[in-house]
């Protein structure tokens, strides 16, 4: 049976203006380190004004990139822990 040690909270905040969304997502880790990454979206001008749509996007973007981000930083740990170039971690 698998225990629950540790838990992350995502933060997620997002500026936007009349076309552009810009999202900021951060996590902080066991290790007291930070990742953060951004994201953004443009509204087209012939689309309707959707202010959560472009959260939406944006939020999904930062949340990809912080993805990616936290998949080198394990990468590179693996690697440095094990004197070793380790396969790629694949999503």
């Amino acid at each position: 049976m698998m225990q629950t040690v540790a838990g992350w909270h995502v933060e997620l905040e997002f500026q936007e203006d009349a076309t552009h969304t810009r999202a900021v997502a951060l996590v902080r880790l066991r290790d007291g380190s930070e990742v953060r990454a951004h994201g953004h979206a443009s509204r087209h001008e012939s689309d309707r004004n959707q202010p959560r749509v472009g959260e939406e996007i944006a939020g999904a973007r930062a949340l990809n990139e912080l993805a990616m981000q936290l998949l080198t930083k394990a990468h590179e740990e693996i690697d440095t822990d094990s004197g070793r170039q380790s396969h790629p971690i694949n999503i």
